[in-house]
């Protein structure tokens, strides 16, 4: 006799939903998605040379994400608001330093990196030592960054990319791809690196997953908060100097729009923004999606306030769904 077995609709829709709250999964399956809606809008969006294109965007704000993502990694509602002031400061003081001349890439790099280190020790400091919220801290600093960079410029465009720097970020560098995405897979890969093989990466998910069990535990929980804001504010700094690659010169503000669209990237690729789980692999994923969903949102021809308002939606739809996934490190 033949004994016919029917599946539980109950255990399928179980199955769904667990694969439904993998937000990596999610998202890459939203980026095949978008990329046929994109090219039903308009042919051609999903060709390699236009992926390519977005891969650089993707690249400037993955770098911006990476920061982010080791502030809220190390939990205590950390988050970094003054990531855009960075990317502004730094490209203007790039752009001025190399003023067009190869000679003074380096110059303009160590310049950069040491003023994001500076940025984000402040940062750091402020909220371990004295105890100032995360939120308020770098909201702070944002406004002072946004001074400094009144009185650099004085309303003054200023400053030119070197050639080698913009040809770097914009041009065939090897396997025909530009030295900006190499760039972008170089910190994926020492993100990965520090995160799964290393005691430092131990201990940002051990502070994370509960603050004061890693510090009974002998782990140094301030000093390793503000080093995750230093590094927060230098990779914001590397990622303007490559902004200013990408457009040639500098220009007010130009780092305004990663403060909301990193956090949004950080979130959708599965990390919560209470900390302690998740990783940098799924925010390159979230990164290269939310620069898409710009891309067909201007397909569409909404400007850039509808765009921040579909991003912000987006980021209290991702908080409510993803407010309890399950950790993704790596």
């Amino acid at each position: 006799m033949t004994i016919l077995q029917h599946s539980n609709p109950q255990t399928s829709r179980s199955t769904l939903f667990v694969y439904l709250k993998n937000p990596l999964l999610v998202a890459f399956i939203l980026i095949v998605l978008l990329l046929i809606a994109g090219e039903a809008l308009s042919p051609g969006f999903a060709s390699m040379e236009q992926i390519l294109r977005l891969l650089i965007v993707a690249a400037l704000l993955g770098i911006v994400a990476a920061g982010q993502n080791l502030v809220i990694l190390g939990g205590r509602e950390g988050i970094d608001l003054s990531v855009g002031g960075v990317v502004s400061l730094t490209a203007v003081l790039a752009g001025n330093v190399m003023d067009g001349s190869n000679a003074n890439i380096i110059a303009a790099i160590a310049v950069c990196l040491a003023a994001g280190g500076v940025v984000g020790l402040i940062n750091g400091v402020g909220v371990t030592i004295f105890g100032i919220p995360p939120l308020v801290m770098t909201l702070g600093m944002l406004g002072v960054l946004q001074g400094l960079l009144v009185v650099i410029r004085q309303g003054i465009p200023s400053g030119l990319a070197a050639p080698a720097l913009a040809n770097f970020v914009t041009k065939p560098f090897l396997f025909n791809l530009p030295g900006i995405i190499w760039l972008w897979a170089a910190v994926g890969l020492l993100m990965a690196f520090l995160l799964m093989r290393t005691s430092l990466g131990h201990k940002i998910y051990a502070i994370g997953s509960n603050e004061n069990a890693a510090y009974m535990a002998g782990v140094p929980v301030r000093l390793i908060r503000i080093l995750l804001f230093a590094l927060s504010s230098m990779f914001a700094a590397l990622a303007g100097i490559c902004i200013l690659g990408y457009s040639g010169t500098s220009f007010a503000n130009v780092g305004d729009s990663y403060m909301l669209s990193s956090i949004i990237a950080v979130v959708l690729g599965g990390t919560p923004l209470s900390g302690g789980k998740g990783g940098y692999t799924g925010t390159m994923a979230g990164a290269f999606l939310l620069i898409l969903m710009q891309s067909i949102l201007t397909t569409l021809s909404i400007g850039e306030s509808g765009r921040q308002v579909v991003f912000g939606i987006t980021l209290l739809v991702l908080l409510l769904f993803y407010g309890r996934s399950k950790a993704l490190r790596g």
